[in-house]
């Protein structure tokens, strides 16, 4: 699928998309994340011909389906509402797409039954939708885009109304069966862990623009802007004003009462230096100064939030600290981000 020059901008002059360029390899599993209002429904929207764009073009593999109308766009959409015909048993939930298809009968059913069966639901077939739970419609929403076997999937945060436990378990049943077909699919949602645990490729969007597009590891751990820095991440990354000077030959970050010696060289100047809390360790001879301010416990770890040199850090640690006590801290440099303060733009 290929996004080229993709903007919508809707009657009352909201700009809600504002040019996109995208271009995603097929059989990856693709994530638009981002915040509410960021673009990335109506993104999804436009690309399955529910939403006309104001300019730009639409390819799936290098057709141009832009002005085609849904019905002729071979796509899969799950809906987040389930979206389920009530009148209808589950059977024909599922087959409804092969019957517009003019898929004969024996074919149907038997491409009916795979898919529930791949999505354990094979026991609900003759059930009507308002006899299941929430998690179980979903899995009808599902079976009813993959029983077509697309040319893409699209996915509008399919799992955002259900509960914890019914949520993971889609999450996996998803992935595997795109692991399976190997069918494009781009799945859309707010959840920062959904999106790394699921996708090939992360595409951050912010405000109707694309913010980065990097594989998962990318995307946490090497952002391009202080908007992913900062929007992706459980406590987000730290960030600390500063400046940075040349000492010696060496590069020096300085910020309050602290300073800090960076493993590359450069460029001097006033920076946001950003920092995962993992890579911020508690150790007896490091060189930052700080005292504990609050202990968070989250089962395999806990999140210290610190006061020190540089102002308000958090750590992740093993053990719990006490609130009040002074400890030495150190960064891991090899995973230090410098960013420009004034636009938030990558420097190292």
């Amino acid at each position: 699928m290929r996004l080229e020059a993709l903007t919508k901008t809707f009657p009352d002059g909201t700009e809600a998309v504002k040019g996109i360029d995208l271009d995603l390899v097929e059989g990856r599993f693709a994530v638009l994340l981002g915040p509410s209002g960021c673009g990335k429904t109506t993104t999804l929207r436009m690309v399955a011909g529910l939403e006309a764009p104001t300019s730009g073009r639409i390819l799936l593999a290098e057709r141009d389906i832009t002005i085609l109308p849904a019905s002729r766009r071979d796509v899969g959409f799950v809906f987040q509402f389930y979206a389920l015909y009530p009148h209808m048993n589950v059977r024909n939930n599922i087959g409804f797409p092969l019957d517009n298809l003019g898929v004969n009968p024996a074919d149907r059913d038997a491409r009916v039954c795979a898919t529930a069966r791949r999505l354990g639901i094979e026991s609900l077939l003759d059930r009507h939708p308002n006899q299941l739970s929430g998690g179980d419609q979903q899995r009808v929403s599902l079976a009813r885009a993959m029983v077509r076997d697309p040319s893409i999937y699209l996915m509008d945060e399919p799992l955002g109304q259900l509960d914890t436990n019914i949520r993971l378990e889609l999450r996996e049943a998803i992935r595997s069966q795109q692991l399976e077909t190997g069918v494009t699919t781009v799945y859309v949602t707010h959840d920062q862990e959904e999106a790394l645990s699921l996708a090939d490729d992360v595409i951050v969007m912010n405000e109707g623009r694309i913010e980065q597009i990097g594989s998962p590891e990318d995307i946490y751990y090497r952002p391009e802007t202080l908007f992913v820095a900062n929007f992706v991440g459980s406590s987000g990354m730290n960030t600390v004003e500063g400046t940075v000077r040349r000492v010696e030959g060496n590069a020096v970050f300085r910020s309050g009462s602290g300073s800090l010696q960076l493993s590359q060289p450069t460029a001097t100047g006033d920076v946001t230096l950003g920092i995962r809390p993992e890579c911020v360790r508690i150790v007896p001879t490091g060189s930052i100064s700080g005292s504990v301010r609050i202990s968070e416990y989250f089962g395999d770890h806990h999140l210290i939030h610190l006061d020190t040199d540089f102002g308000d850090l958090s750590a992740r640690s093993a053990e719990a600290r006490p609130v009040g006590e002074r400890v030495r801290i150190d960064f891991d440099v090899n995973r230090i981000r410098l960013f420009d303060p004034r636009d938030g733009g990558l420097l190292q």
